[in-house]
């Protein structure tokens, strides 16, 4: 009997000389963004996308956030990446033709506040307006082709930059679900197999952040820019303007649907803040974003100074 006391207090015992052995939790170390252009909420729910859905039960989702007016490609991820409306990031042309002057944000965008921090950063897109996001000095890596590429070209051209580089900021934009739309319509059967053949090239990107071991320290966002109708998306209307927001990762709450909390609408910007936020970047101060605290544990959040909810 005296034995069996003897090993249970052993077992009791604190190691470390007696000190409490403090639980490691992972930090968020690098930022992934992966937009699918023209992805409606309603499609993606209807397409075969078990990436997307793998990605929303791991972590937090609405189906319900929102674009900007006007919702188009370039503008809206611009305020993606800048946490601002077009009235400050000045950028409305949404034209692919190569004689169109090129306009950059007039706001400083993730990327330049990343390599200020000290992070590296890369894009890999598949539209060539893109090439307004290359502003000095603010990326590491770049493919931006010279007039489209498909999806899977770009995820294995931004798969090659994980491998090779490790940028701690990737952002990539996948074309094909937005070019389906337009080619045969918002819904159609087409658009349906796009869906399915954008979250292929997310499970390639997420294959190679398992393979580089860089899985357990990187938030993955999946969102998109702007819904459609018809075969267009000016209309600023609810089809055109609800967009899909996934993100999973470290830190980050398991299996939420953000439309529990009814106060809370999450915008496209709010993208850039809660990155920000994620890798403690100071944004600058006069952005339209909010970083989405409730994607969060209650801990961090407090400890940031942010009322929890």
């Amino acid at each position: 009997m005296r034995q069996i006391v003897i090993i249970v207090m052993l077992l009791t015992i604190p190691a470390c000389g007696g000190a409490a052995v403090p639980r490691t939790t992972p930090q968020v170390k690098r930022i992934l963004i992966v937009s699918i252009d023209g992805l409606r909420p309603d499609v993606a729910l209807r397409a075969d996308m078990p990436n997307l859905r793998a990605l929303a039960k791991a972590g937090c989702f609405t189906y319900s956030a929102l674009t900007i007016d006007p919702p188009l490609t370039l503008p809206a991820h611009t305020s993606m990446l800048t946490g601002c409306l077009p009235s400050k990031h000045a950028v409305w042309t949404d034209l692919d033709r190569p004689d169109e002057p090129v306009v950059h944000p007039k706001v400083p965008t993730l990327f330049e506040l990343a390599k200020k921090a000290g992070y590296t950063t890369a894009i890999a897109t598949g539209k060539a307006k893109f090439e307004a996001l290359l502003t000095p000095d603010a990326l590491d890596w770049s493919y931006v082709p010279k007039v489209y590429a498909q999806d899977f070209q770009v995820a294995q051209q931004a798969a090659e930059m994980i491998k090779l580089h490790r940028p701690h900021l990737l952002f990539v934009q996948l074309a094909g679900v937005d070019a389906a739309g337009h080619g045969s319509g918002w819904g159609s059967d087409d658009q349906l197999q796009a869906a399915h053949d954008a979250d292929a090239a997310l499970g390639l990107l997420l294959a190679e952040l398992r393979h580089a071991n860089l899985i357990d320290e990187t938030a993955v966002f999946a969102v998109s820019d702007h819904g459609g109708t018809g075969y267009a998306h000016w209309y600023p209307d609810d089809r055109s303007a609800h967009v899909v927001w996934v993100l999973s990762g470290p830190r980050i709450k398991k299996n939420l649907d953000l439309t529990r909390y009814p106060e809370l609408t999450v915008h496209v910007y709010d993208t850039f803040a809660t990155a920000c936020y994620l890798l403690k970047i100071p944004p600058t101060a006069d952005v339209d974003a909010k970083p989405v605290l409730q994607v969060i544990d209650r801990e961090e959040v407090r400890d940031a100074g942010a009322p929890a909810k």
